[in-house]
Formats: structure tokens, C-alpha cells, sequence
């Protein structure tokens, strides 16, 4: 007797195996072993109902499957694949690492690694604040299109009338030089954010920013430049782990793999709340 219906969208919902796997029309028949043009009409249906969304990089679990038994709060899979590379940071430069993702507004963050110096900071794991306030939030922010960011932020920083130290054409013109460094967002003097001295870049998925990482030095007088690449190394080595994808679609491009989406095309911000 032939599958049914249900059966084969459960068949399709299982070939992804990982919150974070992207499957192309062609892996998604050779996984669940069904014809190709009955594997493409059920992905069409199951990307009109939410189960999946399609993009760039092909297939991959939609607002409705990553919403199932959580509500879309789990980091689990992002802070399991990030934390050898913070710790591996963390060693390397003797400076506080922070693991953050986009709640709306806000940047929440989700992991904290480092010595004694750590417990000087104030950040915490499950603290939030504005988006814009900290390297690895404007790092996140950077990674999406100016109106994205008016969206998200603009009436925030608009209610506040520079009382939090941004005003969104300076906060704009500060995205903009984010995104001519690589995506490397640098504070030297956390005058404009919690106090944090730090350098920050976002961890960049399909879809564009899914969390970032920030290396907090003990003092100002720390040459952040000079750790700049490893910030920028480490988020690419998370993004290349979570999303081999890119990694293929870059060598198919002739391009580099992980680097950052800074413009255009759908996003996805992480929601916790």
C-alpha cells in the first residue's frame, strides 16, 4: 500500500535532521527515497503552510516545525556548536567571550566564558539589552539592510531621543562602517553601550544574522584591532559548522566561504520571547 499523505510529509520533515540543515529538491528525494516530482509538490505545500521555507540554499524548517514543543526559544544546537569555538577564544586571548542573538530590539545574551575578569562585566547569560548598544549587537544589526534596521530599532532609539547615546542616522552611519570592515564591529571606549570595551562580529546563517560573538578585553589599553581576526575567524568556523551549505554555495560562487549577508533577501531574527 502507498504511503499516505501524512506519511510523507513526515517523511520530508524527518530528512532534516538538525534545526539548521539545508536540503536542495534533489537530497530531499534521495533521503526519503520518493519520487522527485512528488517530493517537489509536497515541499511547495509544506512551504505555503509554514512546515519549511525555501531560499538560496534550498530547503530548511519553516516558522511552524522550529516553533514545535519550544516556541522558537531553543538555542540549544547554536550554543552546543559555539561553545568549543569560545572556549577555544577564550584560551587563545585570556578575554571574556560573549555568545548573543537578536530578540526584536534587544540583544539577549545566551553564553559568557572567561576568567575573574568575567564577573566585572555586567552582562549576563539571559540578560538583554538594546540592540544597538554593544559591538555585537551593531555587528548583527550590520549584517541586515537599513530598512530592516529602521524596522527593528528606529522607533526604540526615536522614543529615546538620544538618551541612549544613538541617534539612527549616526547609528546608520556606524552599520555602514561595519560593513566596510568586514563586518567587525569595534568599541573602544563603551561610552555608547554597557561599558563594554569589546570587539564583536555577527555569526552569519542563510538568512542572514543568527547570533554574534564579542571578545571583552580587561582594559582599553588593549590593542582590539590585533584580535579582530580570530572574532571574525571564529564566527565564520561556527557559521561554516552549522551551515555547510554555505561553504558550497561559496565554491560554487567562487567565494569565500561565510561571509557575511549585509543586504537584501529575507532574514530571520532569533526569537526568545
Amino acid at each position: 500500500m502507498p504511503p499516505s499523505m501524512v506519511e510523507r510529509m513526515t517523511l520530508i520533515l524527518d530528512a532534516f535532521e538538525r534545526r539548521s540543515s539545508r536540503l536542495n529538491l534533489e537530497e530531499v528525494a534521495q533521503r526519503t527515497r520518493l519520487p522527485r516530482s512528488t517530493a517537489h509538490r509536497i515541499l511547495d505545500q509544506l512551504v505555503k503552510l509554514d512546515w519549511l521555507d525555501h531560499g538560496s540554499l534550498g530547503y530548511g524548517l519553516g516558522r511552524r516545525a522550529l516553533g514545535f514543543g519550544d516556541s522558537g526559544n531553543n538555542h540549544a544546537e547554536l550554543r552546543s556548536v559555539a561553545n568549543p569555538y569560545l572556549h577555544e577564544l577564550h584560551m587563545r586571548t585570556g578575554m571574556v567571550v560573549h555568545l548573543s542573538a537578536l530578540d526584536g530590539a534587544d540583544e539577549i545574551f545566551l553564553d559568557k566564558i572567561g576568567g575573574r575578569f568575567a564577573g566585572k562585566l555586567a552582562s549576563k547569560v539571559g540578560g538583554r539589552c538594546g540592540a544597538h548598544w554593544n559591538s555585537g549587537g551593531r555587528a548583527m544589526l550590520a549584517a541586515l539592510t537599513p530598512e530592516e534596521v529602521d524596522d527593528l530599532v528606529g522607533e526604540r532609539i526615536r522614543a529615546h531621543r538620544g538618551e541612549e547615546g544613538w541617534s539612527l542616522p549616526e547609528l546608520h552611519q556606524e552599520l555602514n562602517r561595519i560593513r566596510q570592515h568586514y563586518g567587525l564591529s569595534i568599541d573602544r571606549s563603551g561610552r555608547r553601550s554597557m561599558g563594554l570595551i569589546s570587539v564583536g562580529a555577527a555569526i552569519v546563517g542563510p538568512e542572514g544574522p543568527e547570533a554574534a560573538v564579542c571578545l571583552c578585553p580587561p582594559s582599553n589599553a588593549v590593542p582590539l584591532e590585533r584580535y579582530a581576526p580570530l572574532v571574525l575567524a571564529t564566527t565564520r568556523e561556527i557559521s561554516n559548522e552549522m551551515y555547510p551549505e554555505l561553504q558550497r554555495l561559496a565554491g560554487q560562487r567562487g567565494g569565500r566561504s561565510g561571509a557575511p549577508r549585509v543586504a537584501g533577501g529575507h532574514r530571520r531574527v532569533l526569537r526568545t520571547a
